[in-house]
């Protein structure tokens, strides 16, 4: 296990923003440990909370572990509930919260010290960089002196279009920066920004960017799951709270291996893996038939993949980590952080 000095986080974060998170989808649980397919005895639960609740469509091996009884089948009482960014930051670091979703965002707060872990790839693509669909902007050098929209300064898409654009030699830092970046709170805001033309291209998060592309309105420069920077390589992860590795990392592989059997669902039948996550209410699903279609594009790994080893996470982990310090997001190198980064956790059945 790595040795790590966790630094505050401040600036009006708080431990009392654990009691803010947010409302969750299941409140309580199923108190039956058989229904939807438990097998353990309710006393034989481990109840933990998982902060997964955000709306995403990529998030769907939580929302099927949990309706599908996965979870209970591993002896984990899922409660899975909203949190924002920094309160999950606080929980894992502390050991309230097991796991969360995340992606390479999380990388900075592991060089700052917040005690967290990747153990788990959950899936590629995602996000995607959008131009009007009568645009003539045809590659990275065309946008030279544009305005790019993104969710945050610092987020996903931000990063994503960094990566992107250093690679076609396009500065984006300090004062040699040839783009400027825009944040928009609200997806749809971002896109009619876009199709106003006061950005030149919108960096967005799927479902919303997948929308626009099939309604004709905007096209892709870059779609992360295709692109060669990033064709291949898992965009989020599954991130573990490494105090619990360290007390209990049964417990982690508990929720792990029930993730695996929510991605094998997935990949067998997305169609009704679509229909369990709308009728749970987990992610606004306006078009089943492209949720379904996004679900395999971003190309969980299946049960075959996990026992013959492939899609390693960990290199994926450096070169996203190494391609962050090229740009200057990170200030130590991937080689050098990745011990920090990347947790090797056996999920093999444990035998107690």
């Amino acid at each position: 296990m790595k040795r790590k000095i966790f630094k505050r986080l401040i600036v009006g974060v708080t431990a009392a923003a654990l009691l803010l998170t947010g409302c969750s989808k299941v409140e309580n649980g199923n108190s039956d440990s058989t229904e939807n397919g438990g097998s353990a005895s309710a006393s034989d639960l481990k109840t933990v909370e998982i902060p997964v609740l955000d709306g995403a469509l990529c998030g769907a091996p939580f929302f099927i572990a949990y309706e599908n009884g996965y979870f209970k089948e591993e002896g984990i009482d899922a409660k899975l509930i909203a949190a924002d960014t920094e309160t999950r930051k606080i929980g894992l670091n502390n050991g309230t919260y097991p796991v969360t979703n995340g992606d390479f965002m999380f990388f900075q707060s592991v060089e700052e010290g917040v005690d967290i872990s990747v153990v788990e790839g959950l899936h590629n693509g995602c996000i995607q960089l959008l131009i009007p669909a009568d645009s003539d902007i045809d590659e990275a050098k065309d946008l030279i002196g544009a305005n790019i929209g993104v969710d945050e300064i610092g987020g996903p898409p931000y990063e994503a279009t960094s990566i992107w654009l250093e690679n076609y030699d396009v500065s984006v830092t300090g004062a040699d920066a040839k783009v400027k970046f825009l944040p928009y709170s609200d997806g749809n805001l971002e896109l009619q920004a876009l199709y106003n033309g006061d950005i030149q291209a919108a960096a967005i998060w799927d479902p919303i960017a997948s929308e626009a592309v099939k309604s004709g309105k905007a096209k892709a420069l870059l779609n992360i799951g295709s692109d060669d920077i990033f064709a291949g390589k898992y965009c989020c992860f599954v991130y573990a709270s490494d105090k619990v590795l360290r007390e209990d990392p049964e417990e982690i592989a508990s929720i792990v291996r029930a993730l695996r059997k929510a991605e094998q669902f997935i990949n067998d039948d997305p169609e009704a893996a679509v229909k369990i996550i709308a009728e749970g209410g987990y992610s606004e699903i306006d078009d089943p038939e492209l949720a379904a279609e996004l679900l395999i594009e971003y190309a969980y790994p299946t049960e075959a993949e996990f026992a013959a080893g492939e899609r390693g996470v960990k290199d994926t982990v450096e070169y996203f980590a190494e391609q962050l310090h090229k740009i200057g997001y990170l200030s130590v190198p991937a080689n050098e952080l990745i011990d920090d980064l990347y947790y090797d956790l056996d999920v093999k059945a444990d035998s107690r």
